[in-house]
């Protein structure tokens, strides 16, 4: 291997119907995969290709930076008074709670993958 990439000299071919064809392109639509060649390697060596929706684990990460400034904004407000407010702890535990239970989601989903 030279400079760090992996050289493919052994070339296979293969012949597929055209209904094949298209199966092949609808599931690599539905992976979002647009590489031809990484698609059919992946499946030919794997069989399987997993694609994860990240959508949920990006609403988390959201989720997250919302608690973080406002606990940053509660804590600057408890040094600047010197007094803290129930109605925030309420707010922050109901958002970790929400925040606890779709992590829960999470790696349930995770742990169904087969």
């Amino acid at each position: 291997m030279k400079g760090g990439h992996n050289k493919k000299s052994v070339r296979v071919e293969f012949v597929m119907s055209e209904a094949e064809a298209e199966l092949v392109k609808e599931r690599m639509a539905e992976l979002g995969i647009t590489n031809l060649s990484a698609y059919l390697r992946k499946m030919a060596i794997d069989g399987y290709i997993i694609h994860l929706d990240m959508g949920d684990i990006q609403e988390m990460i959201r989720l997250l930076r919302i608690c973080s400034n406002n606990l940053n904004q509660y804590t600057r407000r408890a040094n600047e008074t010197g007094n803290i407010y129930a109605a925030d702890i309420d707010d922050i535990r109901t958002r970790l709670d929400s925040l606890w239970d779709g992590m829960d989601k999470l790696i349930r989903g995770f742990a169904n993958i087969s």
